[in-house]
């Protein structure tokens, strides 16, 4: 199955590996404690009144979206591959724009997953507006993308570089 690259993820092998060592967390010792909680509770009693049975039922339920979540994107990951450092934006590049052409009001930012976001530099995903927008422009180029308000916006991409973080 070959996928657009709009639904490709890409991740370092680090980020990787943290990811698919939480998915084997949660499936397999976070499922035997969620059971063994709802089991503990299920033996207090009435289940209709049964607060810590419902909270390990939805504790549950949050558990089992995050391992579909994380299934899904390590599926579609491509991971150790950084993007050509030829000045077209793409995921995992940091990328610094201006502003309706303003040189002074500019952004600097990580275009990837919220997985792959980094304390030291603001992440803004491939499918946001502005992601969307920049992706797969080059450097010196103007992009447009469609601000929540429905209007549209324009910015100059000023460079985009692999990130090394």
């Amino acid at each position: 199955m070959t996928q657009t690259s709009e639904n490709v993820t890409w991740l370092t092998q680090e980020a990787y590996n943290k990811l698919k060592e939480e998915l084997a967390y949660l499936t397999g010792p976070a499922r035997t404690e969620i059971s063994a909680k709802i089991a503990a509770a299920r033996e207090e009693g009435d289940l209709r009144e049964n607060g810590g049975y419902h909270a390990a039922k939805e504790e549950q339920g949050k558990q089992e979206l995050r391992v579909r979540q994380l299934t899904q994107l390590l599926e579609s990951a491509k991971v150790g591959e950084a993007p050509a450092a030829d000045g077209v934006v793409a995921p995992g590049m940091v990328v610094t724009i201006a502003f309706d052409g303003d040189e002074d009001d500019t952004l600097t930012f990580l275009l990837a997953s919220r997985e792959y976001a980094s304390s030291d530099i603001e992440t803004y995903s491939p499918q946001s507006p502005l992601g969307s927008g920049v992706n797969g422009h080059k450097v010196g180029d103007d992009a447009e993308y469609e601000l929540p308000n429905g209007k549209s916006a324009s910015v100059k991409i000023l460079k985009a570089e692999p990130y090394n973080g």
